[in-house]
């Protein structure tokens, strides 16, 4: 397995952009934990399977990066036009995320 110098904030964001398109596009608009319950869903979401997620399994998905979809373009849309949104979504998943990479070897 070669291992590449990615930055961890892409490899991070790619991961992380899979599960918000999803959820973003098939939320209901139940009840709100904080500010934006769509982020704090998502987020547990994302932060839940990088803890459950080998080191091999992570480099897997890695190596599998694809283009983004359209659910994916969406919802980094939807981060760009709101900054609010996007700087809780990335408080929450941040430090468990690179804390997980670290321990796989794919933060330097």
């Amino acid at each position: 397995m070669t291992k590449r110098p990615y930055s961890w904030i892409a490899v991070a964001g790619v991961c992380s952009l899979v599960l918000l398109g999803s959820t973003l596009l098939h939320s209901s608009g139940a009840q709100a934990q904080g500010q934006y319950p769509m982020v704090d869903r998502m987020a547990d979401k994302i932060v839940q399977k990088y803890q459950t997620a080998s080191c091999e399994q992570l480099w897997m998905k890695k190596e599998q990066h694809a283009p983004p979809s359209m659910e994916e373009q969406r919802a980094i849309g939807i981060l760009r036009n709101d900054a609010g949104m996007r700087t809780e979504f990335i408080n929450k998943i941040a430090a468990p995320i690179a804390n997980k990479m670290f321990e796989c070897g794919m933060v330097p």
